[in-house]
């Protein structure tokens, strides 16, 4: 059964988008990976998101760049937790627009933002959402949290 869908806008955006994928893995969390552009395949968009529950997702995480608004699409159609990507692309403002297209959403239709470029942290983030109603999630994370810490001690022993 899929948990987390990972969407992007291109195929440019798999380099950024990749690191959610691994820390999914990680944690041994299915995932779907598909190339879902708001601007260039609207209906696609609009079937994926309308669509996603039923075919097992729990959370979406959704990277874009530039206008970057396909997380905000998605999660106006679904009521699933979003998690927004921005991405710096080649054609971005330095990653602004696509961090203010995903953050500054209308009241009623959330979506979580991570850091530009921080899929990591989005792919954890949807961990913890499925962490709250399975518990083997819930101990990976507590091992991963345990092991942050351990790295920070160890650091510090070392200077």
């Amino acid at each position: 059964m899929k948990k987390v869908g990972i969407i992007m806008g291109s195929k440019s955006d798999l380099p950024v988008m990749k690191d959610a994928i691994d820390i999914l893995n990680e944690f041994g969390i299915e995932s779907e990976v598909n190339i879902v552009s708001a601007h260039r395949t609207p209906e696609r968009m609009f079937k994926y998101a309308a669509d996603a529950r039923d075919n097992g997702v729990q959370v979406i995480i959704a990277g874009a760049g530039g206008a970057a608004h396909l997380p905000g699409m998605v999660a106006s159609i679904t009521t699933l937790p979003v998690i927004g990507v921005p991405v710096k692309s080649r054609n971005s403002i330095d990653g602004w627009d696509s961090v203010l297209s995903i953050l500054q959403m209308p009241n009623g239709v959330p979506v979580a933002t991570v850091a530009l470029n921080g899929a990591k942290n989005a792919g954890i983030l949807a961990a913890q959402i499925i962490g709250i109603s399975s518990e083997v999630v819930s101990q990976k994370l507590i091992t991963y949290k345990k092991q942050l810490e351990k790295k920070v001690i160890d650091s510090d022993n070392k200077l």
